[in-house]
């Protein structure tokens, strides 16, 4: 297993932890199909959320939600879309991005961004 990897790991269970402080009821974890991953999806309320965890170490350059671009956000409206095609339900979806910042694997800050884009 990569390095790159690892933190990643490290950064979905420290969000679904935070998900799960927060009174979100996580549903799945690395959801995939052939269109992509959706790291997290959560309900909370009427709300059906699909996150995605972008971990970056202290002193990295730039904030992880900058790394969500235009194609990663198209991957994950599929992914979605099949996910809502198999799991028919009555909430509303949203597209979260969780933003894990790291100081040597313990996690420094948690920055949860409700509705970072969507169609």
């Amino acid at each position: 297993m990569n390095i790159k990897r690892v933190k990643g790991d490290v950064g979905e269970a420290l969000a679904a932890r935070w998900l799960k402080r927060h009174r979100y009821r996580v549903l799945e974890q690395n959801y995939s199909c052939r269109y992509g991953e959706i790291d997290i999806i959560a309900q909370k309320g009427g709300l059906l959320c699909f996150v995605e965890v972008k971990t970056r170490e202290v002193g990295s350059y730039g904030r992880p939600a900058e790394a969500v671009d235009y194609r990663k956000q198209q991957r994950i409206l599929k992914t979605a879309n099949v996910y809502l095609a198999q799991h028919p339900c009555d909430l509303q979806p949203r597209f979260d991005v969780a933003e894990v910042i790291t100081d040597h694997g313990r996690c420094s800050e948690i920055n949860y961004i409700e509705n970072a884009f969507g169609e």
